[in-house]
């Protein structure tokens, strides 16, 4: 939240000015408590719902591997891992879910395998654009097809390997 001293005319402390909504607080502070809001229209649009059906296909996807991607994925700074694999692989999974991304806009049922089995099927003809593993000291790991069941890291110098075994469910 953000913090400020006055709001609007008179100093108001609470209410909502310019689409935002001010709150005062217990210690007298008051602080912005929403973001504008935007016209309904803005989030109706086709493009809108198909941003939208892609973010849903792409958390879902993280979901399914976020005990794998904990292990296997460091995101710079203070972030989390599936942020730093989103971070690193949005426009590469935004091209392999378009197509179903336009289906579940015109209202069909898109499943977690086939959301997955759309992600496997792009990296098998793109090897070198889906990162599944990145961590400091070591090579990167890219999907080459199907998700493996053991990821194996090898160190940038030497002869060390981690080997990470990966769950059913990712």
């Amino acid at each position: 939240m953000a913090r400020i001293n006055q709001v609007g005319p008179g100093q108001m402390t609470s209410g909502t000015v310019g689409g935002l909504t001010y709150v005062k607080c217990k210690n007298g502070t008051t602080y912005v408590r929403s973001t504008p809001t935007m016209p309904a229209k803005v989030y109706k649009s086709p493009a809108a719902k198909k941003r939208q059906a892609l973010f849903k296909m792409i958390q879902t996807h993280l979901r399914y591997h976020l005990p794998t991607l904990r292990q296997t994925f460091v995101h710079e700074g203070s972030g989390s891992p599936s942020n730093g694999y989103f971070k690193r692989n949005n426009k590469a999974l935004r091209e392999a879910l378009d197509t179903l991304a336009e289906r579940m806009v015109a209202g069909e049922v898109v499943t977690v395998t086939e959301i997955e089995a759309a992600i496997c099927a792009y990296a098998a003809e793109n090897p070198d654009k889906i990162c599944i593993a990145s961590l400091d000291g070591f090579e990167e790991v890219f999907l080459a097809g199907e998700w493996p069941d053991v990821i194996n890291l090898h160190a940038n110098s030497g002869r060390r390997v981690v080997t990470i075994a990966v769950s059913d469910n990712g």
